[in-house]
């Protein structure tokens, strides 16, 4: 379906989310032209998306996720825990699965990458603001093998701090120190995030995350 084949009267509201201005300039001026959408503001990061979008109540809210100043995860998880009408689609150029998995995990309604059609984009837009899930072929096709696959289990927020310090050659006991935990709560993360790697060491484990794109 594309924007023209839009039902009459139901206009979508829209909160677009991104650091770079000049595609903030160019989804608000497709949004703009085409019918059956208004876009009510922008955000440069996910700190600044949650303020507006709890000032303006958007149907959807276009989010990208790595931004300075405050990522689409995090925000997307806030949204979540609020309980925001606001329907989330990521648009993105990233499809790794240290963001995929995290987004869907935090509330996404949907996820597209940003070569996605025009077409495409207002479609998606429409099934999220249904309250349908929308994903790009590549990131459907990623979230079924971490489904089916062992050893894909997305790591933890706290999983990933260990990991990064490990991938530095931080010795446990630097590493509890550093996050303010004991080194039995270290040795307790790093067998977790060794089974959801499908690793048996560190080597592995941080030459596992660089290849899956968690480090990086």
């Amino acid at each position: 379906m594309t924007a023209d084949d839009a039902p009459s009267g139901k206009t979508i509201s829209l909160l677009i989310v991104d650091d770079h201005p000049v595609v903030r300039d160019g989804l608000r001026g497709m949004f703009e032209n085409a019918p059956g959408f208004t876009v009510l503001g922008e955000a440069s990061n996910g700190v600044e998306a949650l303020a507006r979008a709890a000032a303006l109540d958007p149907d959807v809210i276009l989010m990208d996720l790595r931004m300075p100043g405050g990522g689409g995860v995090d925000a997307i998880r806030e949204l979540t825990r609020r309980a925001a009408r606001a329907k989330v689609l990521v648009l993105t150029t990233y499809d790794t699965d240290s963001d995929t998995l995290p987004a869907i995990e935090a509330g996404a309604t949907g996820y597209l990458l940003k070569d996605a059609p025009r077409d495409e984009l207002f479609t998606a837009v429409r099934a999220a603001a249904d309250g349908r899930t929308v994903l790009s072929p590549a990131v459907a096709s990623r979230l079924v093998s971490a489904v089916r696959a062992p050893g894909n289990e997305p790591l933890s927020a706290r999983e990933r701090e260990v990991l990064a310090l490990v991938a530095r050659g931080t010795s446990n006991r630097e590493i509890a120190r550093e996050l303010f935990i004991s080194e039995a709560t270290v040795k307790t993360h790093l067998t977790h995030l060794y089974a959801k790697l499908g690793v048996k060491d560190r080597a592995a484990a941080v030459a596992t995350a660089y290849e899956r794109g968690i480090l990086g």
